[in-house]
């Protein structure tokens, strides 16, 4: 609900007194197109309706079962400490991680419930866009079976895509998403659960699956 008011209003059609930023694109005299949708916003009614609507949507039924395989990457991923972020049983602790290169203000730990680390990953969404705050958001395992795109920018298509220790190199060709005229990009960041052995690997994804 706060997300879809604050989208709205920082989008091509937000208005900032007498700036809209979609007339840039077009004749900077001639607001008429855009007049209607660059001074509405969602009602409150509406961010409301838009809030129960999402909590009434059900996940799909998972058919992974947990096994001797998963029961095994079930100790993989406590070993190799994923629980301090991914913490059972939402596998998210709802914190905010540092984009890489952002320095936050002090007390905002406590304040804004930041994790004080950093994994990596490519900040330009958080650093480099309108939209930007300089954190990520610790996300939810929790349905990783069914969803697709991993990584900030769906750069990897599955989560073998994403444990693949080639991923890293230069040479890597993402599954999902690249950067505009790349071929090839290496999708940097959030390194753990590359150096695992195949078997580790293997029963991670398969624990993953199951929830």
């Amino acid at each position: 609900m706060r997300y879809a008011a604050l989208n709205q209003g920082m989008d091509m059609l937000g208005r900032y007194g007498d700036f809209t930023p979609a007339l840039l694109a077009g004749d900077p005299t001639n607001s008429a197109p855009f007049a209607k949708f660059a001074q509405a916003r969602y009602s409150d009614e509406q961010l409301y309706a838009l809030a129960l609507y999402i909590y009434s949507l059900k996940p799909p039924s998972n058919s992974n079962k947990f096994d001797s395989v998963t029961a095994r990457g079930q100790k993989v991923f406590g070993r190799e400490g994923c629980p301090t972020c991914h913490t059972p049983p939402l596998y998210t602790n709802n914190k905010l991680t540092l984009a890489e290169g952002f320095m936050p203000q002090p007390g905002s730990e406590k304040k804004d419930d930041v994790l004080p680390i950093s994994v990596g990953t490519n900040p330009n969404l958080a650093l480099k866009t309108r939209r930007g705050t300089g954190y990520y958001k610790v996300p939810s395992l929790k349905g990783v079976w069914y969803r697709s795109m991993f990584g900030h920018s769906g750069w990897c298509a599955t989560l073998e895509d994403w444990f693949d220790p080639r991923r890293v190199r230069d040479d890597y060709v993402p599954t999902g998403f690249k950067p505009y005229g790349a071929k090839k990009y290496a999708v940097k960041g959030h390194p753990f659960g590359l150096n695992l052995s195949e078997e580790d690997r293997r029963a991670l994804i398969a624990f993953l699956k199951t929830l």
